[in-house]
């Protein structure tokens, strides 16, 4: 483990060997399987979450929405009152996905049938584990779970999964860096905005999916998934930001961030130097804007794993790559391409391979040193969407919103103990 107190030399070597690492890192989508045949540690009583670890008794109505509808989706429970009393029973384990090799958008729910994307690392043969994003609104990652949601899960299952793993497997393996490099090029910063990214995986698999010889209707609705979710790709950048960060995590060194994650009641980082150690703070709700109808009271705080993508300079970090998600987050174009540049000044280096247009090709802020955090008091910006407080409403709004500095602060001080 680097220590600061070993000398400030061999911080920066390690920094420096974290960063060779999160530019070379090549994650690439193999395949897809069953969470409960892939995951490490996955069991059919375990639940996987967003962010630090939390329990039932603590987690937010939208969290715990979220768990309920799992919990009948396996079976596991015939419908939502009996899933509330095992949920709390002490017979259901839960754990931060992160802590998995995993992690998941907003609620983050993990459960052991539910179908996942393999991302590995080319070089290390690191793997890294995501479901499938349902689409925007009432979905289970944003706390809902009524039969609407849970049918749309079962055919992800029964009928999606299938047919998308053989497509895959007759497509080979596809490169998750490069379609992130390009859908920079093209408007996206593949976290809160993904079209163009999907778009390149829609035309991508729709050979695959053609050769696999399956029923025409059966295509016919993948393809229909596929691209009337403009969110799609969301769970493949996940991924790839995942694989990216535990081969850098394998180091064990640097005072760079290597997960930022939120579970609605806290916010947590680790550090690679610090393993796997979580450093927490409040979670709270700040700079978002919300869909008609609803109030700032409604807001669920920060919650969700998908700021992996920020930790490796995507998402918030390359908004000035995504001019035209100003409408859907709030906020001018010009604040967008500011937001961008501020967060140079806490990392230690731009991604020669994600670019940025608006900025003349200059790659994307990579990096997030704790030390520069504390000393400067910038902390990082993370682009989100909104959950309901209320169970089973779903999202309500997106934004932009903070880690807060008081995990940072705690981090530092881990560093030089």
């Amino acid at each position: 483990m680097t220590r600061a107190s070993g000398g400030n030399l061999d911080l920066e070597r390690a920094n420096r060997a974290v960063l060779e690492r999160l530019i070379e890192a090549r994650p690439m989508l193999t395949g897809m399987a069953l969470a409960g045949d892939v995951i490490p540690g996955m069991h059919p009583r375990l639940v996987l979450h967003a962010g630090p670890p939390v329990e039932w008794r603590d987690m937010v109505p939208a969290m715990k929405s979220a768990v309920l509808g799992a919990l009948v989706y396996e079976g596991l429970a015939p419908d939502l009152e009996e899933a509330a009393a095992l949920a709390g029973s002490g017979a259901i384990s839960y754990a931060p996905a992160h802590d998995h090799s995993a992690a998941g958008a907003m609620t983050g729910i993990v459960t052991a049938s539910m179908p996942v994307f393999v991302a590995e690392e080319q070089s290390s043969g690191i793997r890294a584990y995501v479901t499938v994003n349902e689409g925007l609104g009432k979905v289970l990652r944003y706390g809902a779970n009524d039969a609407d949601v849970l049918e749309r899960l079962r055919w992800i299952r029964d009928e999606f999964y299938p047919l998308m793993a053989r497509a895959l497997a007759l497509s080979g393996p596809m490169d998750l860096k490069m379609m992130i490099a390009e859908a920079l090029r093209r408007g996206d910063e593949v976290h809160n905005r993904n079209k163009s990214a999907t778009a390149q995986f829609f035309r991508d698999i729709a050979p695959g999916l053609l050769a696999t010889r399956a029923p025409h209707d059966r295509i016919e609705d993948a393809l229909r998934f596929i691209g009337g979710n403009d969110h799609f790709f969301l769970s493949l950048s996940i991924a790839h930001a995942k694989a990216t960060a535990l081969y850098a995590e394998g180091l064990g060194e640097g005072s760079t961030v290597t997960v930022m994650a939120g579970n609605g009641v806290d916010v947590g980082i680790r550090v690679g130097g610090l393993g796997k150690r979580w450093f927490t703070a409040p979670a709270r709700v700040a700079d978002i804007k919300l869909f008609p109808g609803h109030t700032i009271a409604e807001a669920t705080p920060t919650m969700g794993d998908s700021y992996i993508t920020e930790s490796i300079g995507l998402g918030a970090f390359a908004l000035a790559a995504a001019p035209a998600i100003a409408s859907f987050i709030g906020g001018s174009v010009k604040d967008l391409l500011a937001r961008s540049e501020t967060m140079r000044e806490i990392t230690l280096a731009e991604h020669p391979d994600f670019v940025i247009p608006a900025l003349d090709f200059r790659g994307v802020p990579l990096g997030i040193d704790i030390r520069k955090v504390v000393d400067t008091g910038i902390v990082p910006l993370i682009n989100t969407g909104i959950a309901s407080n209320r169970p089973g409403v779903g999202q309500i709004g997106a934004g932009i919103q903070q880690i807060p500095l008081e995990c940072f602060e705690k981090a530092a001080s881990a560093l030089v103990t």
